[in-house]
């Protein structure tokens, strides 16, 4: 059943553009023929199955046909399962299993209560911080987990994140989350601490962008209150620090974090600390911090792709209960190559101008009135801008990464390339392997599928795809 499945997909990626089978077939299933003739397709999100079902339906249906499959209907289904792959370098096989089953299973709010006995074991606040003591937490009620939205992008860090909201003080504290701005860091931090808020009212929880931290402190140095100013911290059940990347080179202040973090930490309180790279990557940072912001795990934020971008515009339009055609929503996200913050942006430019125009959203862009002069849009890249940033960014010369080395750093920039060219440009292999200087198009294969897997487990080259992925773009 399965093998006459990837004989339906083949059919499929020769009727419609290789860009379209890239972007909506990857990660799509056959999942069942029942006896009765229904054929069921699964799906990993709401977005990709409504634009199968509209769109690919009859294609799918002829390929059916062709292969000799006798079918009374076709149905898709969502996937309910989080899949979340491990990554060697923050934690194992078995605990991201764990993590994975529990996010699956039950949903944050029926989870939370059930740890509450072991929060109290840890020293969590007692009833004397109870929801009439005032206590500004700083976060900001927009942002929830039901509002964020989750994709290939960030879903690990989701998953932990709910992990955290179950567990708080638990196995991830602290919880270290990185990635480039406008990404959704704040979003998923400050939703962690109104989640934790919502479940627990007698948590004193703050969040403090980290140069708020800083002013905070060096007025309370000058007034000769510092002693005051670590006391509040150090009463709270959980600490959320926003870009911790502004501490570097204050010496005064790290030493303030070091004695708060090593207090709360010892009494099992929650510390949440957000950053746009890796803890051994902050410079003029005290190495006993290094280490302790590292010790729970490191998290990472990548930029969405395009289906992630489909998404996250879907459900930002059904949260502002405003209309705007799937065609659109493709366009915005096609077009913005940034980040979160862009597609937002863009988004609510053209929104403004279909109310402005009183008309709809894909007649903007049908008219031109948002394509000039829009800092999101990013010039649509050729195969060989791709195949020669992969070049400059790995000190390479294009000769170099397209000969027949075999030395493995050039054999892995060539499959970069590769991956890239695939992911990001929808190329097909035989146009991939002209473009690199290979002559089978297997070979193209083996390589988008090799980085395609490694990038799950080695953080290191996931991190250095995501950095090239990004200067494809500048």
């Amino acid at each position: 059943m399965f093998d006459v499945w990837k004989n339906v997909l083949a059919e499929v990626e020769q009727a419609i553009p290789a860009s379209a089978f890239a972007t909506w077939f990857k990660d799509v299933s056959l999942a069942s023929i029942s006896p009765d003739g229904v054929v069921t397709i699964k799906t990993p999100n709401v977005f990709k199955e409504g634009q199968i079902r509209k769109k690919y339906d009859d294609v799918i249906r002829d390929a059916l046909k062709r292969n000799g499959v006798k079918f009374t209907d076709v149905t898709y289904i969502v996937s309910g399962e989080q899949r979340i792959k491990p990554r060697s370098r923050e934690i194992s096989r078995e605990e991201i299993s764990r993590v994975n089953d529990g996010a699956a299973k039950a949903p944050v709010s029926d989870n939370i209560a059930s740890s509450a006995p072991r929060n109290t074991k840890r020293g969590f606040a007692s009833s004397s911080f109870n929801s009439s003591s005032r206590f500004e937490s700083g976060l900001n009620p927009a942002y929830t987990m039901d509002n964020f939205v989750i994709g290939s992008n960030n879903d690990v860090a989701a998953a932990i994140a709910q992990r955290v909201v179950k567990d708080p003080g638990g196995r991830y504290n602290p919880f270290y989350l990185y990635g480039g701005p406008g990404l959704g860091k704040t979003h998923l931090v400050q939703a962690i601490g109104n989640a934790l808020q919502a479940e627990h009212p007698e948590f004193k929880i703050a969040y403090v962008p980290t140069n708020s931290f800083y002013n905070e402190f060096i007025s309370d140095l000058k007034s000769r209150q510092a002693d005051k100013f670590t006391k509040k911290y150090q009463s709270v059940d959980a600490l959320i620090i926003d870009d911790i990347q502004m501490i570097m080179g204050k010496d005064a202040t790290q030493n303030a974090f070091f004695d708060i973090f090593n207090e709360l930490q010892q009494h099992g309180k929650q510390v949440i600390i957000t950053s746009d790279r890796l803890p051994d990557q902050l410079e003029q940072l005290d190495p006993r911090l290094t280490s302790r912001l590292a010790s729970g795990g490191s998290f990472d934020i990548q930029l969405p792709k395009f289906e992630d971008k489909c998404a996250i515009l879907r459900v930002k339009a059904d949260y502002d209960a405003v209309e705007i055609e799937d065609e659109a929503i493709e366009y915005i996200a096609n077009m913005v190559k940034t980040n979160v913050r862009d597609l937002e942006g863009e988004y609510k430019k053209i929104l403004a101008f279909a109310e402005f125009k009183g008309i709809t959203p894909l007649a903007v862009i049908n008219s031109g009135m948002v394509s000039s002069g829009s800092s999101s849009h990013k010039n649509v890249v050729s195969p060989r801008h791709v195949v020669d940033t992969v070049a400059k960014c790995l000190n390479l010369t294009v000769k170099e990464m397209c000969g027949k080395s075999r030395v493995a750093h050039i054999k892995t920039a060539r499959q970069i390339a590769m991956y890239l060219l695939s992911e990001e440009l929808g190329m097909s292999t035989t146009k991939i392997a002209l473009e690199v200087g290979v002559k089978d198009h297997t070979t193209v294969m083996h390589g988008i599928k090799k980085i395609r897997e490694d990038i799950k487990c080695d953080f290191a080259l996931r991190e250095q795809v995501a950095s090239i992925r990004e200067e494809v773009y500048a």
